[in-house]
């Protein structure tokens, strides 16, 4: 292992080269901004996802970027008419992506080596850590790792998820005290703790949860924390700091079939105080995606209930998450997955408001059918709970006519009318 200056380290990428990033809170946040600084690439190829910060590498001529979830930043660039792609795949397979792109460098966040030797992967696990250690091993290529003192030291599940790096597996270790990314609480509102309140009514004591990112999460996770019930387990692909909420208020047991006694997850973003709650705590591990987001294990926990969002339903009940039309927005990540996996011990609930925009410029975002073209996130045969403001429309084993009623009635009251005029038949 060599320890170098961040230019040195930035200086080692080829100006025709591979370079393999991890999902939003994995990435070498300083070492991107010194990639930012060179101008001679030719022909660089970056495979990452959920940027967090707006790297101006990904501005430079000869830099190409490939994301397998766009957030606010691969979404600015995209406008700006940088060289950024979306690459469709669901986040348990980038794991086959990053192997069959086999980026030359590899470059991920880690905290400090401790007196064995080992940098903990914090905040994300995720899709990289065995690309990671096939870098490492291989002396044809380069595993830079970025050690910052402000992460926490988070746990995996020896031995065969260590979720850390020794110091030998290590080419080049560069340093910084950069602020980490952190995810401040979304703001709520009267819409979305009103949903919430209709998705809490799933929620039966001793069932296992995973939750997504946004306020009717954040709000369900509240009203669990402050409410009566409990002994609850934790089955998710993030954790959050509304998770975070219901292990001080008691309420967590993980009694719930699979991996018991602690909650799981794969990556974090949240606030400081998560991620000081974080550091050293046991009874959170991280685990790579392909055992998170595997819908087969997600389906062996006690009445699993997962909780996602998304941009729109149609009456078929197909689900829009990621895009809106063709326009890339998000990513799947595991939207389809924990759908399906609680669908078949649980209850999975896709939540969302009744419209997007405001005055005349309001649209209902429950729509007859979707334009041609539109992009569909998670199919219709595996959706089992909708659930706006107005209510909570049941879909499983329901007829396709069924489903078209019932999402009419949980639509905004503007909009029911045309709905119903307009609804699918069968």
């Amino acid at each position: 292992m060599r320890r170098l200056a961040l230019e040195e380290a930035a200086a080692l990428v080829r100006p025709r080269d591979t370079l393999g990033l991890p999902l939003g809170p994995g990435q070498p946040v300083a070492f991107l901004h010194a990639l930012g600084e060179r101008d001679d690439f030719r022909d660089l190829r970056v495979f990452s996802a959920l940027l967090v910060g707006l790297f101006q590498v990904f501005t430079r001529k000869g830099v190409r970027l490939l994301s397998g979830f766009f957030g606010p930043v691969e979404r600015a660039l995209a406008a700006a008419g940088h060289d950024v792609h979306f690459v469709p795949g669901d986040f348990r397979r980038f794991e086959a992506i990053l192997a069959g792109l086999r980026p030359r460098v590899m470059a991920t966040i880690a905290t400090p080596p401790d007196a064995a030797g080992m940098l903990s992967l914090s905040l994300h696990a995720g899709a990289t850590t065995d690309e990671l250690r096939r870098c490492g091993r291989d002396p044809e290529r380069l595993l830079i790792v970025e050690a910052n003192p402000g992460l926490p030291r988070t746990c995996g599940m020896p031995p065969g998820y260590t979720h850390a790096l020794s110091v030998d597996e290590i080419d080049v270790l560069v340093e910084s005290d950069r602020e980490i990314f952190t995810l401040p609480d979304p703001a709520d509102s009267e819409t979305s703790r009103t949903i919430a309140a209709h998705a809490r009514a799933f929620v039966a004591d001793g069932a296992t949860l995973q939750t997504g990112i946004g306020s009717i999460p954040n709000d369900v996770a509240a009203l669990l924390a402050e409410g009566p019930g409990g002994d609850y387990g934790i089955h998710s692909e993030m954790f959050t700091t509304g998770l975070m909420r219901l292990h001080q208020a008691g309420k967590v047991t993980n009694r719930k079939g699979i991996y018991d006694g602690v909650s799981v997850c794969t990556f974090a973003a949240g606030t400081r105080e998560l991620y000081r709650w974080l550091d050293g705590r046991e009874e959170v591990r991280f685990l790579p995606v392909d055992r998170i987001n595997e819908p087969s294990i997600i389906a062996r926990n006690r009445h699993m209930i997962s909780i996602n969002g998304a941009l729109a339903v149609d009456l078929a009940s197909q689900v829009a998450a990621d895009a809106l039309g063709r326009r890339q927005y998000s990513g799947i990540g595991g939207h389809e997955d924990f759908v399906a996996g609680a669908g078949v011990s649980g209850r999975s609930l896709v939540c969302l408001p009744s419209t997007a925009g405001d005055g005349a410029g309001r649209v209902s975002r429950i729509v007859s059918a979707f334009e041609p073209g539109t992009l569909v996130t998670t199919p219709r045969h595996h959706v089992d709970v909708v659930v706006t403001e107005y209510g909570a429309a049941e879909l499983a084993g329901r007829t396709v006519q069924e489903r078209a009623e019932a999402l009419a009635a949980i639509a905004h009251p503007d909009f029911r009318d045309a709905l119903r005029a307009g609804g699918t038949a069968g």
